[in-house]
């Protein structure tokens, strides 16, 4: 029981990085019907910054607080993955809008390409230990451990997941995204800038990402340039899990796909005397969404992506 209880708890901090991950997929799926393969990449980047961020501040101002060196680090990050994601919006996808669904896939993928060789560029290939800048003294609940760093991303999800419902249900910018995603045309005629809109989903998407990828380096102590492919590749499975183009699915698939590769991994690993260990982690996953789709191909919340005029 100890040994799942330890499992739940990190499914629990492994699923929030893949909800954080999954909303800026199925946000951007839900109002242009696109997939941004470059996603995962732009966790990267975020990622990466703050390690520079938190690099150049150790030497600059030895003496600040961890905290404050991760809340500047993230802010600026944010901003960098926004402004990223932004652009590639603008000369990416953009232009390519109307034309057939294979050209904009292509063209992600491709830019997760292009993206990965810059980092390798800029941040050359090797691993980089990111420094833990909270207590690493843990906490103990039952026989389980939990550090300060997962509290902390624990806490950061849910704080970010609650503003963007709030963004989303409560604010113009929220009523415009889902008038643009029933309509684009009409919403245009009734006052709202669907270029504005896109362009603001995908620098919420790439705040999301960047939270997510300094969470990822924080809880697993690295950072490399291709490491926004594989939670990029799992939070789009959390994304199709959950029900592409629901909000709330994307979250309902992020934590239950976290919890059953820690469980699958650990609680299951140990049952069968490591037969099926951290080695076979992504297996538990994939079968899950396997059945899953099987039974209901559009998601455990079912898909809302609006049917155009």
């Amino acid at each position: 029981m100890d040994t799942l209880l330890q499992q739940i708890i990190n499914g629990l901090v492994l699923g929030s990085m893949y909800a954080l991950v999954a909303l800026g997929y199925t946000m951007v799926y839900g109002i242009i019907n696109l997939i941004n393969f470059a996603h995962g990449e732009v966790l990267m980047v975020g990622a990466l910054t703050s390690w520079t961020i938190i690099g150049l501040m150790k030497s600059a101002m030895p003496g600040t607080p961890g905290w404050i060196v991760l809340i500047i680090a993230l802010l600026i990050s944010c901003v960098v993955a926004a402004t990223l994601n932004f652009v590639i919006e603008k000369v990416a996808y953009r232009p390519l809008r109307n034309s057939p669904k294979l050209a904009p896939l292509i063209t992600a993928i491709g830019m997760s390409i292009l993206l990965q060789t810059l980092a390798m560029i800029i941040w050359k290939p090797n691993y980089k230990p990111y420094p833990t800048l909270l207590s690493s003294e843990p906490f103990f609940i039952g026989g389980a451990v939990i550090t300060p760093t997962q509290i902390m991303i624990l806490g950061l999800t849910a704080a970010s997941l609650a503003l963007l419902m709030w963004v989303v249900n409560y604010t113009r910018l929220g009523r415009a995204m889902r008038a643009t995603a029933e309509n684009p045309r009409v919403a245009a005629l009734m006052g709202v800038k669907p270029d504005m809109v896109i362009s603001a989903t995908f620098i919420i998407g790439a705040i999301l990402a960047a939270i997510a990828g300094i969470m990822y380096a924080s809880n697993y102590g690295t950072a490399q340039h291709t490491m926004g492919f594989l939670p990029g590749l799992k939070a789009f499975t959390a994304a199709v899990f959950g029900g592409i183009g629901n909000l709330a699915g994307a979250v309902v698939g992020g934590i239950l796909l976290g919890l059953i590769e820690s469980i699958g991994s650990g609680y299951i690993g140990q049952l069968t005397g490591g037969l099926l260990g951290s080695n076979y982690t992504d297996i538990f996953a994939f079968i899950v969404l396997i059945i899953v789709l099987t039974l209901r191909p559009s998601g455990l919340l079912g898909e809302r992506v609006a049917d155009r005029a």
